[in-house]
């Protein structure tokens, strides 16, 4: 597996191997003891997996408050997204700072996500499925969201926004200023 630097320390791009033949390939996604010898210790409770027919679908900016804070490990398994996190950790040198990533099917790449940052990706092609793994189980009362499109922010999602198909919660998501911040008192 390699494990790349991304703009913001904490988020790595991993990228496994793939081992092919004439039938396909094979490609372990996920190895804790791998992954731990190079720092990355996660026990990982939970998968996800999404769909998103149309292109240019949205999902994000969000995110699952302490205690049910997620660290997640994100690939696509069919299509291609723009896949983006946001640092809100108080007291973090990259604070508002974000990293944006393609990930694609054919190449299998993942996005590691810490706990303490807000989580997005818009698909950039029909019928694309997302799979993540998450540290900790979803809950309805911890999960939040920050509009995709905060100016403070300023995410080029390379996509006009009326291009975009959101959901209802996406488009009524609060803003970077006056977000309440569950990790803590924003810097």
């Amino acid at each position: 597996m390699q494990v790349d630097e991304t703009g913001i320390p904490d988020v790595k791009l991993i990228t496994p191997r793939r081992f092919g033949d004439a039938r396909g390939w094979f490609s372990e996604t996920w190895n804790a003891g791998a992954m731990a010898a190079v720092g990355l210790d996660f026990a990982f409770i939970q998968d996800n997996h999404s769909l998103s027919v149309p292109a240019f679908t949205l999902r994000g900016l969000h995110y699952q408050a302490p205690p049910y804070a997620q660290t997640k490990l994100v690939r696509v398994a069919r299509g291609r997204v723009l896949d983006v996190a946001v640092d809100v950790r108080p007291g973090s040198a990259t604070y508002g700072k974000w990293v944006a990533v393609e990930l694609t099917s054919c190449i299998g790449e993942q996005l590691l996500v810490p706990k303490g940052f807000l989580h997005g990706f818009l698909t950039l092609e029909p019928n694309t499925e997302v799979l993540y793994k998450v540290d900790a189980p979803y809950n309805r009362e911890a999960d939040g969201s920050v509009r995709f499109d905060d100016p403070d922010l300023a995410i080029d999602w390379t996509v006009a926004h009326e291009n975009m198909v959101l959901s209802e919660k996406d488009m009524n998501a609060p803003f970077l200023k006056g977000w309440k911040n569950p990790f803590g008192a924003a810097p």
